[in-house]
């Protein structure tokens, strides 16, 4: 079945991204018609699912990997900031769909958890204490705390600290400031909102192939996997927000900005538990250091989280390999991305990280005593009876062309736009879903420029800096935060 007359926008995937387009486009433009297609039986179950990730709200407060210490001994605190200012344009959206009624109660989404760092070893100390140096004058970050002191660091994280062998050193920086997000309930929320704003929700649509057509939309056919029913549709906008499979449906729309690229995909698991003992005793959310070869995604860190109003706690992750490029996904799909233009970069990156490779192969044999060893590293006490091994979503890193190196793996996220702006897909992974709304004003900006000076005023009524760096205006960065606080019940 083709419908004849074309929809002005179509999202494929069900995620944080989708929903916070669909949101976005719902309010600038209410009189355009939104299809959301999502392949499985809900929304927000693959990387937006809150057991699939860390929930982190990654601000760049405990994330070492964003300073790390360059071979002249110096940390700069360039892409700390970068990452903090991101999340605080999300932060005011929400806050905004708070006051608006868009979201109800704040705290089925986001609640305090403290960000720390924890180290120890003379080396690391030393690095937390330049990195703390470095970010402590800065506006977003002059909250910050830095210890050396043990007995400071047992009140902030007791499970940290009990039965440590006396007489190393250990340092910890916190941030009271910092939020567990469960962005599975946020996407919900969100696609609730833009289904009574008039948006249509296909389940159970697997979008099968994308084609241009000569009138300038899209061709998009899918399947109704229930009933097998293909359905076709024309779209004058497409957003790929489809996790690793973003980049097989960008392959099938031939778009020449995807050349080159692919995508290595990570597995993940995480300890957890659920023993109210224990977790009442950490309420924060605890950073360290990556072993040497590990990817950023794979820092190792004790979470409180909160979901579906139930507290636990996570440990990971513990890297893996498979070659699915979503959980949900196929045993082909490593094989089947592999294109003429991105041979050459994924053979690039495979010889340039030996150093991944031999840390995965090293994860993969990694047996349960292994896992529990690694987890008394930051819990000393901790017992194996009381946690349980979950399998996280899968991270499909990004891998492009490098006109030294031929091709370069890329921890992050990149927007890939059509020259006519009428498709666009996103690449990557962290810090993704904490910085979805600045991503999604980018992806607005770039794909509708005509349109775009229209939306400004209401984008700035939504996200008032927009445009702006709060860092710069350490006065204005106090009272956005302490607005953003109040209205979404956090911790300043």
């Amino acid at each position: 079945m083709t419908t004849s007359q074309p929809v002005d926008v179509a999202l494929i995937g069900g995620g944080i991204m989708s929903a916070t387009l669909a949101t976005l486009i719902s309010r600038l433009q209410p009189d355009w018609s939104i299809e959301i297609y999502e392949r499985l039986g809900d929304v927000a179950q693959e990387s937006s699912n809150p057991w699939n990730n860390a929930g982190t709200g990654h601000a760049a407060m405990c994330e070492l990997n964003y300073m790390p210490e360059a071979p002249d001994g110096t940390v700069n605190p360039a892409k700390a900031l970068q990452i903090n200012e991101q999340f605080q344009v999300s932060r005011q959206f929400w806050a905004h769909l708070v006051r608006e009624g868009v979201l109800h109660d704040p705290n089925t989404f986001i609640n305090s958890a403290p960000h720390m760092t924890f180290v120890n070893g003379d080396k690391n100390v030393e690095y937390l204490r330049k990195r703390f140096e470095a970010l402590r004058n800065e506006p977003l970050f002059d909250t910050m705390e830095y210890s050396t002191d043990t007995r400071v660091i047992n009140q902030w994280a007791p499970l940290l600290m009990t039965k440590r062998v006396a007489g190393d050193s250990y340092a910890a920086t916190r941030m009271s400031a910092g939020t567990d997000v469960d962005f599975g309930a946020l996407t919900h929320e969100l696609m609730d909102a833009a289904v009574a704003s008039g948006a249509k929700l296909r389940l159970n649509h697997e979008v099968r192939g994308l084609k241009k057509l000569a009138d300038g939309t899209w061709r998009i056919r899918s399947r109704d996997l229930v009933g097998r029913t293909p359905r076709e549709i024309n779209a004058k906008f497409v957003f790929v927000g489809a996790g690793g499979w973003a980049l097989k449906l960008l392959q099938k729309s031939r778009i020449p900005e995807i050349k080159g690229y692919g995508v290595f995909p990570i597995s993940g698991a995480f300890l957890r538990t659920d023993n109210p003992e224990i977790v009442a005793q950490h309420s924060a959310k605890v950073y360290s250091q990556a072993a040497v070869g590990a990817p950023p995604m794979s820092v190792p860190h004790l979470d409180a989280r909160v979901v579906d109003g139930q507290s636990s706690l996570l440990f990971g992750p513990y890297a893996g390999f498979s070659p699915k490029f979503l959980k949900n996904g196929n045993l082909l799909d490593l094989v089947t991305q592999l294109r003429p233009g991105n041979i050459i970069p994924m053979l690039a990156v495979a010889k340039d990280n030996p150093s991944l490779i031999s840390y995965l192969l090293k994860e993969l044999t990694a047996s349960r005593a292994k896992k529990l060893a690694a987890l008394r590293e930051f819990m000393p006490t901790a017992k194996a009876e009381d946690w349980r091994l979950i399998v996280a979503g899968q991270r499909a890193q990004v891998i492009k062309k490098d006109p030294k190196k031929g091709g370069v793996l890329q921890f992050g996220t990149e927007l890939i736009a059509a020259g006519d702006g009428s498709i666009a897909g996103l690449l990557g992974a962290s810090p993704g879903a904490s910085t979805a709304v600045p991503i999604m004003v980018d992806l607005l900006k770039r794909c509708f420029p005509n349109e775009y000076s229209g939306w400004e005023r209401e984008l700035t009524r939504m996200i008032p800096t927009l445009g702006t760096n709060l860092n710069d205006d350490p006065d204005r960065a106090r009272a956005v935060l302490a607005e953003t606080a109040e209205v979404l019940q956090i911790q300043l």
